[in-house]
Parts: C-alpha cells; structure tokens; sequence
C-alpha cells in the first residue's frame, strides 16, 4: 500500500508491502528510519528547525519541526519494534526554492539541515544516505520490503540507502547503520 506523508506529518509502518512516499521537498527535510531485522521503517516530513518560534504549534503537531519531530520519529519506531542500534537513517531536502542562497534569507532548507544534524550527532546517530541543498524540490520514498531509500528530483532517480539481504538477517553486521550512544 502506498502511504502518503503530508508536510508536518509522520508514517510508521511494519508492513513490507508498504511504500511511505513524500513530495515536495523545498526547504523541508524527509528523514527516514529503517530496522532491516524488525522490518519497521518511518518517514518523516518536516518544515521548520526549531519549535520555539511557536511552542503551542509545537505541542499540536511536533512533526512540522526538527527538534520535536526526529525525536517523535525515533520513538514511534522503536515502539513498533525497530532498535536503535539497527536504524538505517537517511535523509533529504534542505532546498534553497528562492533559486539563489544570496536571495533566501532565512536560510530555511540550510538551517533545517544543521538542525537534524546537530540533533543526530548529538544522540550518536548517523547518516546513512543524504541529499540535501541546490535549488530543487524533491520527491522521497521509502520501501519496506527492501529498505530502499529512493529521491527523485527533476525526474532522475537516486537511491540513498537500502541494505543487502546478508543485513537483513538477525545477527548479521550493519555497515552504515547508527551507531549506539
């Protein structure tokens, strides 16, 4: 089934038939999370880095920002079954829309991608695949059957991360995965 994450929003699943799918990522960051033993994967579809340019906003839906939601996503996973030490974690956006980083000022995409990394390095996680930056909204899913992160941007395709089938069985090594605070 095709689940589909709007912009402040959030998609947990089990189901390896599942494919959680976000458009248009401008500014905005699609982070994913995947546990290839558990088979749990999330993505997640957030707007703004911080949410105390409005904590009531924040409260209402944590996943329009990088402080409130990576964490919501990590949870959410993990009560689905997926551990930390397993997570495949990638992401993308970061966009500059205006077309030219002198004429964006407020720096939106570049200050979300500081934030989700400031906020990863700091719990010991790390980046599997990214694609952040230029001028280019984004389209960004992930496969649950596989793992596969994919991220079409002006009609190319690039996948960012998967795991082979040897990582997906219980036991086996992880290269790439985050690593364990």
């Amino acid at each position: 089934m095709l689940l589909t994450v709007g912009v402040g929003d959030l998609k947990i699943s089990r189901d390896p038939a599942d494919r959680i799918i976000t458009h248009a990522l401008g500014s905005c960051l699609g982070v994913t999370v995947y546990d290839p033993v558990a088979r749990v994967g999330g993505l997640l579809h957030v707007m703004l880095p911080l949410s105390t340019i409005d904590a009531e906003k924040a409260i209402t839906n944590p996943f329009m920002f990088v402080d409130t939601g990576v964490p919501r996503l990590f949870l959410d996973a993990y009560k689905a079954g997926a551990r930390k030490e397993r997570l495949i974690v990638s992401a993308a956006g970061g966009a500059s829309p205006t077309g030219r980083d002198r004429e964006d000022f407020f720096q939106i995409g570049s200050r979300n991608v500081v934030m989700l990394r400031k906020l990863l390095w700091k719990n010991g996680v790390v980046l599997k695949g990214s694609d952040f930056g230029t001028f280019d909204a984004r389209t960004m899913w992930l496969d649950l059957a596989t793992g596969d992160v994919t991220v079409r941007v002006n009609g190319v395709e690039r996948r960012l991360a998967g795991v082979g089938r040897a990582e997906k069985e219980e036991g086996a090594p992880l290269s790439g995965a985050a690593s364990v605070a």
